[in-house]
């Protein structure tokens, strides 16, 4: 019966001052909805980077030529030979750069990936019309090519390019296939993008040899032996240069990457939180005010009878319906800017619905912790002198 009057009372005095309710939950609105957005976004990008690694498999190694000196780089054939390691099931050598393609009167920079055959499966790319390059287009230095959605988007419109011709730097390739979207990774987007025979992009862009490569190990198992063989062959090749390639394990960067983005998403959620103890100390500072607001109304109900007990439980409760009510409203607010940002961005969110119950019970704390200073003060007052004050 107490508590059932002390909420009631409580909901009287903050429907009472709207306003001065309505700026004291603000900062409890505001802490809430920024935990729950940051965090749901965070996981958000999370889960749509893992799940690019995922599609490319675990049993992946990205070698990349990072010396200087007189060897730099790796011949084509220097690379293939990697094929030949035992438990090495493709091997996908790359050479990138800018270029300029045009298409009639419209031009645009796109990124220029030479590749051969082996891209198709070890990078998990495909076409949604035409084919992909082949090893014959290696052989004989084709100028084939295969086009990124958004790169044919912005060239052709609508149109079909499989059978157009494009230039790049000036140099005429024919389309043979249009690739399926991919959507955007950490190397940028997938779809903007052209891909031609490595043997040909070595002439186009005057490149001196291959810095990158990925091979695929037959198994998970396999990895680290690929990888220690891997090792063992480019030391010999640059005579133990030291720190002249760099070999990366996709397992070991999956798991880094899970690590480190959990780490981001817990100092996010701090960051927010502090908001949260600032809205608690709002809560703190209007429920003195309103104690010395009400004193003479103390006065009387401790003359009439209440209990220490029923003055200190009045000013607490009204403390946490006020931050229970922000917390509900920040709660919404949360859920529903993530929602937006999904819609209205390319970033995938994942609604965290551990942080809502978090930020929820969070908000129930701030309410008690913050309003024991002001309901103490009220329950300490003595009835003579709470009702001689005007």
């Amino acid at each position: 019966m107490i508590l059932a009057q002390s909420i009631r009372m409580a909901v009287m005095s903050i429907v009472g001052n709207k306003v001065r309710s309505f700026l004291t939950m603000l900062g409890i609105v505001i802490g809430v909805s920024s935990v729950i957005l940051l965090v749901s976004v965070g996981q958000g990008v999370t889960g749509q980077i893992t799940s690019q690694f995922s599609d490319l498999g675990t049993n992946q190694l990205t070698v990349m030529i990072t010396g200087r000196g007189a060897v730099t780089s790796l011949t084509a054939e220097e690379v293939a030979a990697f094929s030949r390691v035992p438990g090495v099931d493709q091997v996908s050598p790359t050479i990138s750069s800018n270029v300029t393609a045009k298409y009639r009167n419209v031009h645009t920079n796109v990124s220029l990936e030479g590749i051969t055959a082996s891209y198709e499966k070890v990078q998990n790319f495909h076409v949604q019309s035409g084919r992909f390059l082949l090893d014959i287009d290696n052989e004989y230095r084709q100028k084939a090519a295969l086009i990124g959605t958004e790169t044919a988007k912005k060239l052709f419109g609508a149109d079909n390019p499989v059978g157009r011709e494009i230039q790049l730097n000036g140099t005429s390739f024919q389309i043979v296939g249009l690739l399926q979207a991919k959507g955007t990774s950490l190397s940028g987007s997938n779809d903007k993008k052209i891909l031609i025979p490595l043997s040909t992009s070595e002439r186009l862009l005057q490149s001196k040899g291959i810095q990158t490569f990925t091979v695929t190990a037959l198994s998970d198992k396999d990895v680290a032996s690929v990888k220690t063989a891997i090792g063992q062959i480019l030391d010999r090749k640059f005579l133990r240069a030291k720190d002249a390639y760099s070999v990366f394990d996709s397992k070991q960067m999956l798991d880094t990457l899970k690590k480190t983005s959990g780490t981001l998403s817990l100092a996010l959620a701090g960051i927010a939180g502090i908001s949260l103890f600032v809205g608690g100390i709002g809560i703190m500072n209007i429920m003195i005010i309103s104690v010395n607001e009400r004193t003479r109304e103390i006065g009387i109900r401790k003359a009439i009878g209440a209990k220490k007990i029923d003055i200190l439980l009045q000013f607490i409760i009204e403390s946490m319906v006020l931050s229970t009510m922000g917390g509900i409203l920040g709660i919404g607010a949360g859920l529903g800017l993530t929602w937006l940002v999904g819609q209205l961005t390319a970033l995938q969110v994942g609604y965290a619905w551990n942080m809502v119950n978090i930020s929820f019970l969070f908000s129930l704390f701030i309410g008690v912790f913050f309003g024991i200073l002001p309901a103490s003060k009220a329950a300490r007052l003595r009835p003579i002198q709470a009702l001689r004050t005007d």
